[in-house]
């Protein structure tokens, strides 16, 4: 379990095929984060095709549920761990005597409840609150705490390098997801982990480069993340540039997509090559910390983004906002020059559909539609040239959430 470039062979990775947690956020779409409803049972089609298409290119694809309900069903000690946490999870609620009836009843039946429902139990964390209406009859309203409606961006809880670094997320509604992969990192796949303690930090925002990384802060990373990051003993490389993630001059602070993650507006198909937005990556400064021979980072220079890697002898193919905010850079490298990639014209004619930009932001999109003649990313004259194969896949509906085939694979191992 090893990752030290992006354009590695990709071996392996974890997913989750989102399921009834998602339901809350299809009714109040911008609380749960994402950008949009969308059509959850087009959506599930989407993410079954880009794991077929994973498949069908060697990857393996271990899916979240069934790393868990598996080892529940093979080995007692994991579904006693399991069990546990689903104890302390579920909440009771109601007189002093009626929960602590309830949380016996529990205890005493839990051992009958197989493996998929208390998966789904941990990613609901229902509250029960017991109301007797008749003598002996109690009437249960059901919550759920926060269902983890996002744990299918799989690409954010962690970060893989030399081992497994636990990020901690920046929204409230995403901090439990980690106490789900961390279980599993640990209990089920017996890797070497590290946890972010301090500060916040999220996997969307770490890219490998070989002998350097790339460390993304704003939005969810902050800056002390990022140095714990650096100093945590995952991530084991010379160089490491910490990236202020930027927006547009024309936007205000407030525009996530733009600059949630580094992944947003950046990402690497191959040695020495980067998809980007140009205009972006001029203005995103970079911190570059180099390690000395005990392993202590110091800063070393400031830059940009752009310059740093032009420095590193790398070529760009630039994204226009129309293909930059349609998810084009979230695209999943699977080896040296070979990347699957969003359809980025069918994602931006649903985002104009359904009003999801402000005047200015839409007028801007039009015209670099226009300017492209419909020839956008990975269509695009520039990706023609540029030797890449692509293999591009619709996910206009499950792109709702905020984010494409990068956020949801938890890249465990490339060679």
């Amino acid at each position: 379990m090893e990752i030290k470039s992006e354009w590695g062979h990709l071996n392996r990775v974890i997913m989750h095929r989102p399921g009834t947690e998602i339901t809350y956020a299809m009714l109040a779409p911008k609380p749960f984060l994402f950008e949009r409803p969308f059509n959850y049972s087009i959506a599930n089609k989407e993410h079954q095709n880009l794991e077929d298409t994973l498949r069908e290119n060697g990857v393996k694809v271990d899916l979240l549920e069934n790393l868990i309900v598996d080892e529940a069903e093979k080995k007692a000690s994991f579904r006693q761990k399991l069990e546990e946490k689903i104890m302390a999870l579920v909440n009771f609620y109601g007189t002093m005597e009626s929960v602590e009836e309830a949380k016996k009843d529990m205890e005493k039946n839990i051992k009958y409840v197989d493996p998929l429902s208390l998966f789904q139990a941990l990613i609901m964390e229902p509250s029960i609150d017991l109301k007797e209406y008749v003598p002996g009859i109690q009437y249960p309203r059901v919550y759920s705490n926060l269902p983890l409606a996002n744990l299918y961006f799989m690409r954010d809880q962690q970060a893989v390098s030399s081992g497994v670094l636990l990020g901690k997320m920046k929204m409230q509604q995403r901090r439990k997801e980690t106490d789900i992969t961390s279980f599993v990192f640990s209990e089920i796949l017996g890797a070497k982990t590290k946890k972010i303690t301090e500060g916040f930090f999220e996997g969307g925002d770490f890219i490998p480069c070989g002998d350097f990384c790339l460390i993304g802060t704003g939005n969810r990373t902050d800056e002390t993340g990022a140095m714990e990051a650096i100093n945590s003993g995952i991530f084991n490389f010379p160089r490491v540039a910490i990236i202020t993630n930027p927006l547009y001059d024309f936007m205000d602070g407030h525009d996530v997509m733009v600059n949630m993650h580094l992944d947003t507006y950046f990402n690497i198909p191959a040695k020495g090559m980067a998809i980007t937005s140009v205009e972006l990556a001029r203005v995103a400064r970079a911190k570059i910390y180099t390690r000395d021979r005990e392993g202590h980072y110091a800063q070393e220079t400031e830059t940009t983004l752009y310059d740093f890697l032009k420095g590193e002898g790398y070529e760009f193919i630039n994204l226009g906002i129309s293909e930059q905010l349609s998810y084009s850079s979230n695209f999943l490298t699977l080896s040296d020059r070979k990347i699957v990639a969003i359809d980025s014209s069918k994602v931006i004619k649903k985002l104009l559909a359904e009003n999801v930009f402000d005047t200015d932001t839409r007028q801007k999109i039009i015209k670099d539609m226009e300017l492209k003649s419909g020839k956008m990313f990975p269509d695009s004259d520039a990706m023609a040239k540029s030797g890449i194969d692509v293999i591009k896949i619709d996910l206009s509906e499950i792109t709702g959430g905020y984010g494409g085939a990068h956020c949801m694979t938890s890249a465990i191992d490339r060679t």
